[in-house]
């Protein structure tokens, strides 16, 4: 493994460590007030870590998909690229199929969309030419 994919992966994992640390969950949820396509996975990981596995997919049921990813990652430059490919575009097919359902069901309490309660929102409300 280089230097370098240790380092991106120290930084991703230092990032949410900040922004759980300052409350923030998910950036994009707090910038835009939308639900990201991975919105429940840290809580999915928390209720793993707990051993309630039924929490765990009820709170994003694509978290076991993350090391899996990881491990890809780290074996890319040793698999075939075109597996890479396939696999990178599978799982990305199948978050997008995730999130487009939970986004769909009212009942769904892990996936909002609320752009009103967004830092984004606000900020345009502050602008000079809304009325």
């Amino acid at each position: 493994m280089k230097k370098q994919d240790l380092a991106a992966l120290a930084a991703v994992a230092a990032l949410y460590a900040a922004l759980h640390f300052l409350g923030v969950g998910c950036p994009i949820k707090a910038v835009t007030g939308v639900s990201c396509a991975g919105c429940g996975m840290t809580r999915a990981w928390m209720e793993v870590l707990a051993g309630n596995w039924a929490a765990a997919f009820a709170y994003h049921p694509l978290f076991w998909v993350v090391p899996l990813g990881v491990l890809v990652f780290l074996l890319r430059k040793k698999l075939p690229r075109r597996l890479v490919t396939v696999l990178a575009w599978t799982a990305g097919a199948a978050f997008l199929a995730v999130y487009a359902v939970r986004m769909a069901d009212p009942a769904d309490s892990v996936v909002v969309f609320a752009p009103e309660t967004g830092l984004l929102h606000h900020i345009l409300r502050l602008l000079p030419f809304r009325k």
